[in-house]
């Protein structure tokens, strides 16, 4: 029995699956073979889509919203593309029609050579798309820099006693436990500041 898969897929935990979800069911009737993610697109490393490929068999059908779903490395996304048509599984994009036509008896090349052209233009935009937003995202982080802006977690200041306590600590004059009491600071929050302290240096 051949069956119908799909695949759906968001960059973050906070964004929503519905409306590819919501696509899919049209064509998907099992809601058990829509696999989903809720990460990044930069590999293919991802466990609801690893799990998909291990369970699909020749002569299946995956359906896509869209071809960057899959994923936005260009070469990958083609890879697997290649992989899936030497398996006999039929990938169908919702977002690319001709992907969706059932071919004419004899004329499967026809069609076979417009997807080619057409997800060949489409991975390009993906992965285009991808480098302009790591680029822009580059830009903003050296702009904040150049402005004097912290990106990220604040970083909590040292109390003023550290740096004189931290010698003693050093030299072996106070001992550890004496060390956190100075700079009032549970043990967790002393190593790690430790840590960052000395990686400073």
């Amino acid at each position: 029995m051949h069956i119908a898969f799909g695949y759906i897929r968001v960059s973050t935990k906070e964004q929503n699956l519905d409306r590819q979800l919501e696509a899919l069911r049209r064509y998907v009737t099992d809601e058990k073979y829509i696999y989903s993610d809720k990460a990044s697109g930069k590999d293919m490393e991802r466990e609801g889509f690893q799990n998909m490929l291990k369970a699909m068999r020749t002569g299946d059908t995956l359906f896509i919203k869209s071809i960057d779903r899959l994923g936005r490395n260009k070469a990958q996304i083609k890879d697997y593309l290649e992989e899936f048509k030497k398996n006999g599984i039929s990938v169908k994009i919702l977002d690319m029609p001709t992907t969706m036509q059932e071919h004419p008896e004899g004329q499967k090349w026809v069609l076979d050579m417009i997807n080619s052209i057409l997800i060949e233009v489409y991975t390009s935009l993906a992965q285009q798309e991808r480098e302009t937003l790591l680029q822009r995202q580059s830009e903003g982080i050296a702009a904040a820099k150049a402005n004097g802006k912290h990106l990220g977690r604040p970083v909590l200041e040292l109390p003023k006693e550290w740096r004189h306590s931290y010698g003693q600590w050093k030299k072996g004059e106070i001992k550890t436990v004496e060390f956190m009491d100075i700079v009032n600071m549970k043990k967790s929050t002393f190593y790690k500041k430790l840590n960052t302290f000395e990686k400073s240096l």
